[in-house]
C-alpha cells in the first residue's frame, strides 16, 4: 500500500462518504487511489476549488459530519483558502486535503508550489503535513478528531507527491487520537451552573441569546426546555436560525444589524443576557459599549478564547452547549415573567417585520413569504451574502437546526450554490433551496454543471435587482447616492444560462407569477431549477442598525 492508498483507506475508516475536489499533478496519486481503493467514497468533481470547500461546508452543516475537500498544489490549494477562512469563522468542521510538490522540491519555487501551510496558518484550527507515508493514518485520525471536537473548524492536511507514492512498511489506522496539549472536553463546573441559575431565577427581564454553537450540537430540544421552564424570551444570531422554532411565542427572532426591532429593544433593556454558543460579534452588538448596558451576562462557551473576549461575563460556563443547557434546566426554577412578556408583546405589535405592500410590483419579501407558506418553513435553505440573505433570514420561519446554511462571519459571496449542493448530497431526500442575488450567483454559477452531472438537484431563488444590493443600500443611505462599483450593468439572462447547463430556467417579473413559479420548482425533482425574480433595486432591508452605532439609532421602515 502506498501513501495515497493509505489516505483513502483511512478516510473510509473515518466514515467519509463523499469528497468534493479537483485533481492536478500533485494530487494525481490520491485521485488514482480513489479510483482503485475508494469505491465506497463518492468522488465529486467540482468546477472550482473554492466551491469544493463550500460544498464540504454545506455537507458538514447539514449532516453533522466532517466535510472533505481535495485540491492539488499551488493554485488548487490557494483556491481553497476562501472556503477554509469561511469555515473557521463559522466553526464548520471540514478537512481540506492538498497535494504538495515532492518533499525535495519544497522551498525551491517548484512548478505549482505554494506554502499552503504558511498561507492558511491564521485561518485553520490546525494544519498537518505528511513527511512519511507510515504517518498518514495517524494524521488522518488527528485531522478528523481536531476538526470535529471542541469548537469545530477546518483542518488542513498537506501531502507531498512523493509521500503519496511511497510504500508503507505497515498500515495501521489508530483507534483514537491522543494529542498532547489538545483536550477539548471541559468537565462542567456545577458551581458555575448554580451561580448562573441564581441569576436566572432573580432576573426580571432576562433574554436567552443563542448563537451558531447551538446548531453544531443540535440542542433544539434542550434550549426549548430551558426557555419554557424559566420563561426566557429567545433571540438568535444569523448563524443560529432554526435552533429555536420561529413560531414559538417566546421567539424574538434574530437580533443585531438587521434583526427585529423587538429583539434589539429586548436586549437593550434586559437585566440578564444568557449567551450560549455565541461570540458577541460586531454584527450583533454594533457599538459594543452601548450593547445591553444594564445586563449581567452569563456566557456558555466551549472555546475558552471566546470567554471575556468582547464582553466580560459575570458567570462563565466552559462546556459543551448541550451539556450546559441540560445542567441549567435542572438548576433553574420554573416561573412566569408576565410583565416582561407583556412588554415584549407590545413591541411585537408596534414594530413587526414589514414592508410596503402597496401596488402590484414584485417584492423580494413577498417571494420569501410565499416560499415560507409553500414549504411550511421545513425545507433546507442556503443563501449567498447580501440583501437576499437578510430577507431569507427575516421572513423564513425556520423550525430546526441544521436547516439554514449561510456565510455569517466571512460574508462570502458565491457560497450559496456550492453549499446548497453539499447540503443536497447530505440530505438527498429533502428539498434544498438556494436564495441568492445576481451579484453573488455570478461568482459560482459554474457549479450548475456539478449539480447536473451528478444529479444533485437544488431549487434556486435568484432575487435579481441588477446591482450589488447591500452595497447600493449603504450608498443610498450614507454616501449621497454615489453608486461607485455597485451597478451590474451587464446582468445576463439567467434563464438562458440555466437552460445552457441543462437546468430548468424561469423568469418572473410580476407578483402574480411568484407562487406558480415556486410551485413548479417544488414539483420538479430530477434537475436543478432556477427562478429569476426581477425586482426594484430601491427595495431596502429594514430594520437596520448602522455599523458602529447603537440600537437607539436603528432605522425602521421609512413609513414608520
Amino acid at each position: 500500500m502506498n501513501g495515497a492508498e493509505a489516505l483513502v483507506e483511512s478516510l473510509k475508516k473515518e466514515g467519509v462518504e463523499v469528497i468534493f475536489g479537483i485533481s492536478g499533478g500533485a494530487a494525481l496519486p490520491i485521485y488514482d487511489a480513489l479510483e482503485t481503493h475508494g469505491k465506497a467514497i463518492n468522488n465529486i468533481l467540482v468546477r472550482h476549488e473554492q466551491c469544493a470547500a463550500h460544498m464540504a461546508e454545506g455537507y458538514a452543516r447539514v449532516s453533522g459530519k466532517v466535510g472533505v475537500c481535495l485540491a492539488t498544489s499551488g493554485p488548487g490549494a490557494t483556491n481553497l483558502v476562501t472556503g477554509i477562512a469561511d469555515a473557521v469563522l463559522d466553526s464548520i468542521p471540514i478537512v481540506a486535503i492538498t497535494g504538495q510538490v515532492p518533499t525535495g522540491a519544497i522551498g525551491t519555487d517548484a512548478f505549482q508550489e505554494s506554502d499552503i501551510m504558511g498561507i492558511t496558518m491564521p485561518i485553520v484550527k490546525h494544519s498537518l503535513q505528511a513527511r512519511n507515508a507510515d504517518d498518514i493514518p495517524r494524521l488522518v485520525k488527528e485531522a478528523f478528531y481536531i476538526a470535529s471536537t471542541g469548537r469545530p473548524g477546518p483542518v488542513l492536511l498537506d501531502i507531498p507527491r512523493d509521500i503519496s507514492q511511497a510504500e508503507l512498511t505497515e498500515y495501521k489506522h489508530p483507534d483514537e487520537a491522543n494529542i498532547r496539549g489538545y483536550k477539548p472536553h471541559h468537565e462542567i463546573n456545577m458551581t458555575d451552573v448554580a451561580a448562573a441559575a441564581k441569576l436566572i431565577d432573580e432576573a426580571k427581564k432576562p433574554v436567552l441569546y443563542i448563537g451558531g454553537g447551538l446548531s453544531n450540537v443540535s440542542a433544539d430540544a434542550e434550549v426549548l426546555a430551558l426557555a419554557e421552564k424559566a420563561d426566557l424570551p429567545v433571540t438568535t444570531t444569523l448563524m443560529a436560525r432554526g435552533c429555536f422554532p420561529e413560531r414559538h411565542p417566546l421567539c424574538l427572532s434574530m437580533l443585531g444589524m438587521h434583526g427585529t426591532a423587538y429583539a434589539n429593544w429586548a436586549v437593550r433593556d434586559t437585566d440578564l443576557l444568557i449567551a450560549i454558543g455565541a461570540r458577541f460579534d460586531d454584527r450583533v452588538t454594533a457599538k459594543l459599549e452601548t450593547f445591553a448596558t444594564n445586563a449581567k451576562v452569563i456566557h456558555v462557551e466551549v472555546d475558552p478564547a471566546e470567554v471575556h473576549k468582547n464582553r466580560l461575563a459575570d458567570v462563565a460556563i466552559l462546556a459543551d452547549a448541550k451539556e450546559a443547557l441540560i445542567a441549567l434546566h435542572g438548576a433553574v426554577k420554573s416561573q412566569k415573567r408576565d410583565d416582561w412578556r407583556r412588554q415584549i408583546g407590545e413591541w411585537k405589535e408596534q414594530q413587526p417585520l414589514n414592508y410596503d405592500r402597496a401596488g402590484d410590483s414584485l417584492k423580494p419579501q413577498y417571494v420569501m413569504e410565499q416560499l415560507a407558506e409553500l414549504t411550511d418553513g421545513k425545507d433546507i435553505l442556503s443563501t449567498d451574502v447580501g440583501q437576499h440573505q437578510m430577507w431569507a433570514a427575516q421572513y423564513y420561519p425556520f423550525t430546526r437546526s441544521r436547516q439554514w446554511l449561510t456565510s455569517g462571519g466571512l460574508g462570502t459571496m458565491g457560497y450559496g450554490l456550492p453549499a446548497a449542493i453539499g447540503a443536497k448530497v447530505a440530505k438527498p431526500d429533502e428539498d434544498v433551496w438556494l436564495v441568492t442575488g445576481d451579484g453573488s450567483f455570478q461568482m459560482s454559477l459554474q457549479e450548475l454543471a456539478t449539480s447536473m452531472v451528478y444529479k444533485i438537484p437544488v431549487k434556486i431563488i435568484l432575487l435579481n435587482n441588477g446591482v450589488l444590493g447591500m452595497v447600493r443600500q449603504w450608498q443610498t443611505m450614507f454616501y449621497e447616492e454615489r453608486y461607485s462599483g455597485s451597478i451590474l450593468t451587464a446582468v445576463p439572462n439567467f434563464q438562458l444560462i440555466a437552460e445552457a447547463y441543462g437546468c430548468v430556467g424561469i423568469t418572473v417579473k410580476e407578483a402574480k407569477d411568484v407562487r406558480p413559479a415556486l410551485e413548479k420548482a417544488k414539483e420538479i425533482k430530477d434537475r436543478t431549477v432556477l427562478i429569476d425574480f426581477q425586482h426594484d433595486p430601491n427595495e431596502h432591508i429594514y430594520p437596520m442598525i448602522p455599523s458602529g452605532t447603537s440600537v437607539d439609532e436603528m432605522k425602521l421602515q421609512p413609513e414608520n
